[in-house]
């Protein structure tokens, strides 16, 4: 068996990104080049009380790379959000204007945050959506675009990851 089929509790972020270990991979991951990521996050979903999936595997990045061995000096991750996925950013206050309930993802991305997790929205859908850099939690910035943001995160040696 080359894996655990149990899921793994993640050291980096050790609330969120649960991952399993694979023991013995045919490839296999460099310890030593960095590992650069920029998740392409433009969909919220059905379920308002959980955590938006996208955002949980950024966290899932970095603990099972930790886990393998790969030192966290060497990953590097963002975010940049647009689409549905924009509410997704909201505060408190205003995730509950619309759903009627605190906004499940803070902690997640406060916790990513601390961990150097870049979290960029697009400024054309903030625009869209009157969201303001008042509405969101302060960890995040705001871009001209998301396609600004990855095309320049890319030409910096980010790989993009879209789901």
């Amino acid at each position: 068996m080359f894996s655990q089929q149990i899921l793994l509790k993640g050291q980096v972020i050790p609330e969120y990104g649960k991952t399993y270990n694979v023991v013995t991979p045919d490839f296999k991951t460099s310890f030593s080049t960095p590992l650069k990521a920029v998740f392409d996050v433009g969909r919220s979903f059905d379920n308002p009380t959980a955590v938006n999936p996208l955002f949980n595997t950024a966290a899932r990045y970095l603990n099972m790379h930790q886990l393998a061995g790969v030192p966290l000096k060497n990953l590097s991750v963002a975010i940049v959000i647009h689409g549905s996925a924009a509410n997704d950013l909201l505060r408190n206050e205003y995730y509950s204007e619309i759903h009627k309930i605190d906004n499940p993802n803070v902690s997640l991305l406060k916790a990513l945050a601390e961990k150097g997790v870049q979290i960029i929205l697009c400024g054309q859908t903030a625009a869209h959506k009157n969201i303001t850099k008042d509405k969101i939690i302060p960890e995040v910035a705001i871009a001209l675009s998301a396609m600004t943001a990855l095309v320049q995160l890319q030409n910096d040696d980010y790989r993009l990851i879209n789901f």
